[in-house]
């Protein structure tokens, strides 16, 4: 049993920021999970979890394949109160990190209880391996006779899709028991690392989520200076992210060796509840697509920019004629708020307390991880928003796109602890959708042509980094793993591999810094959840085309899709598409969702006259 924290990834007890630049930005209060580090309550909830963990087993470690429907049904529910304690003490020391990742204390208690829940944890490995022990037949007809019981059957159906790659009791101990020094000790390696990195610009020090931010300034020499500090401080730190990926890759193609998994993608397919052949079908209608995307609203870029070659700190620079205004947080939150509104009454309810209640940590601060994300702690308690916001229009995109996850992991909530966690293929529905509805809202207010024109180039270039720039990255990640097996990677053969899929994805109009080639260092996701990068692909295809269905007027979507959003993970991507006609296994599918994205490119270029 793992408790894991989505990855971008100060007074946690106060409500506010001071206000600045971009008026009061909201900070995390996590109380509601925990009042601090000494909380009686921790401390009580971790002694409870050791004593129930090890009861558990006690109880039915050798036993599962002898119980009765109402006896299996029982055990379930004590390994879900479990899940949930657990996740809720993880959660809580999990966040208070992010916060400040540099912080020593908030390290050590992090670390500190992430060995003890795994230490206590250990006596419930045999739970799933028994679970997959139990005769099929059997275990159709307990969950015939029990509806209590049949409601945990995708749970079931997860545990057993495992079961070809099950290793003995004794293996499954061994490598849970190791985890904390293993996979998830790298992870921590790389971001404390990241946190800690400073950047020198014109003699000022800055973090790397504020240099970052300077790659979309409206002065090309800013951005460009940005860039090659970036690749400066990369280059000088490359050694080390280079072990990472070598340390981790090679971990898991030694467990995936012992397992039997025939790809290094398998365990990820697996989790993600998608058929490899649907991913490949995503991927390779992407590919297909680089030319009608990427490498053509690069090239209207590079026009509109007065330049022959793009450089890459010109891949997200505003446009000539964008406003260099700040968005401050009021009109953030009331932009998405009534976007959200627009579309359902219920969507900006379930929100509201996002904004009121200290769920949002917006503000960039020292020590604060990159990057964005929304964590939905257990279904006792709520999600936590976390964003780094710099009053950028794209900031306001991002906060439609967290507050969407955060409204599905509410909505899903209900579902229970086993149930609610959406697999990362359908995890970014609610978010892509929130932020489609707050780009038409803007979109219906654009008084002028150039209003429009900004609005739409922004929504491509955000379609093109969820799409074309994500299928890349998965490409790069085959690629790093494959190479991997093969032996030793040194700094510069990951550097060759990231360079591979640069140009293929980004197209002829670029020319590529010296030093770019160490970008890939930097992106969380090849860290902390392999693979993962497709998802990202998976849910802007799919809300492009549950958005099309939108805009024809479908009877009823509304509802359709708060039900979609209910059902958290207890339902496969087929069933849950069905209402709305679409069907993610026909390759068609996905020419549908990119469609969309060439349609604004065309519209775009219609514009040129």
């Amino acid at each position: 049993m793992q408790f894991q924290f989505p990855t971008p990834v100060f007074n946690a007890n106060s409500s506010t920021a001071e206000a600045g630049e971009f008026g009061t930005l909201p900070e995390w209060n996590l109380d509601d999970l925990y009042k601090g580090q000494d909380a009686p309550e921790f401390a009580r909830d971790m002694e409870w979890l050791q004593m129930a963990c090890a009861d558990f087993a006690k109880k039915y470690e050798g036993k599962l394949a002898d119980l009765g429907a109402a006896e299996l049904l029982g055990c379930v529910q004590a390994y879900e109160a479990i899940n949930t304690t657990g996740g809720r003490l993880m959660s809580f020391a999990g966040l208070r990190y992010y916060q400040i990742t540099t912080d020593a204390d908030r390290a050590q208690f992090m670390q500190n209880a992430q060995e003890q829940v795994t230490v206590f944890t250990a006596p419930l490995v045999f739970y799933a391996l028994e679970i997959n022990r139990i005769d099929d037949a059997k275990l159709d007809t307990m969950l015939a006779s029990n509806a209590d019981l049949a409601r945990y059957t995708p749970i079931f159906e997860q545990l057993r899709a495992m079961k070809p790659y099950q290793l003995s009791d004794e293996l499954e101990k061994f490598l849970h028991d190791q985890s904390s020094v293993g996979a998830s000790a790298w992870n921590k390696l790389f971001d404390e690392t990241i946190a800690a990195l400073m950047f020198t610009i014109e003699g000022e020090e800055m973090t790397l989520e504020s240099v970052l931010n300077l790659l979309t300034e409206q002065d090309r020499g800013k951005r460009e200076t940005a860039a090659r500090e970036l690749a400066k401080v990369f280059g000088e730190n490359v050694k080390l992210f280079s072990r990472v990926h070598n340390t981790l890759a090679k971990e898991k193609a030694i467990e995936d060796q012992w397992r039997n998994m025939p790809t290094p993608q398998t365990g990820r397919h697996l989790s993600n509840h998608v058929e490899p052949e649907v991913v490949e079908a995503l991927r390779n209608a992407v590919v297909k697509a680089y030319p009608k995307l990427s490498h053509r609203y690069y090239a209207l870029k590079a026009k509109w920019l007065g330049l022959d070659t793009m450089e890459v700190w010109d891949r997200n620079a505003p446009l000539p004629m964008e406003s260099t205004k700040t968005v401050d947080w009021d009109q953030a939150e009331k932009t998405v708020m009534d976007a959200y509104a627009a579309f359902d009454p219920r969507m900006a309810e379930i929100a509201a307390p996002f904004f009121s209640d200290g769920w949002i940590d917006a503000a960039v601060k020292p020590g604060k991880a990159p990057g964005a994300f929304a964590h939905p702690t257990v279904t006792t308690v709520h999600p936590y928003v976390m964003l780094n916001y710099l009053g950028k229009p794209r900031d306001v995109m991002t906060l439609a796109h967290e507050l969407g996850h955060g409204v599905h992991q509410v909505l899903a909530a209900d579902q229970g602890e086993l149930l609610s966690s959406t697999p990362l293929t359908l995890a970014e529905t609610a978010s892509v959708f929130g932020e489609m509805l707050t780009f038409r809202k803007l979109l219906e207010g654009a008084s002028t042509k150039e209003e429009r024109r900004v609005l739409l180039a922004g929504k491509v270039e955000d379609m093109i980094n969820t799409v074309v720039r994500q299928i890349a990255f998965y490409d790069f990640e085959c690629k790093l793993h494959a190479a991997r097996a093969e032996g030793e990677l040194t700094p510069d053969d990951i550097n060759a591999l990231w360079m591979s899929v640069q140009a293929e994805s980004l197209g002829p109009v670029f020319n590529f810094m010296e030093g770019y080639e160490t970008f890939w260092s930097y992106v969380p996701h090849f860290v902390h959840s392999p693979f993962y990068v497709y998802a990202y692909a998976f849910g802007d295809g799919l809300v492009n085309a549950l958005y099309a269905v939108y805009e024809e007027g479908d009877a009823g979507f509304q509802d359709k899709y708060f039900d979609m959003l209910k059902a958290g993970g207890s339902k496969h991507h087929k069933e849950l598409l069905a209402p709305f006609g679409l069907d993610a296994s026909d390759p068609k599918f996905w020419d549908k969702g990119l469609s969309m994205i060439s349609g604004m490119i065309d519209e775009l270029e219609a514009m040129e006259g």
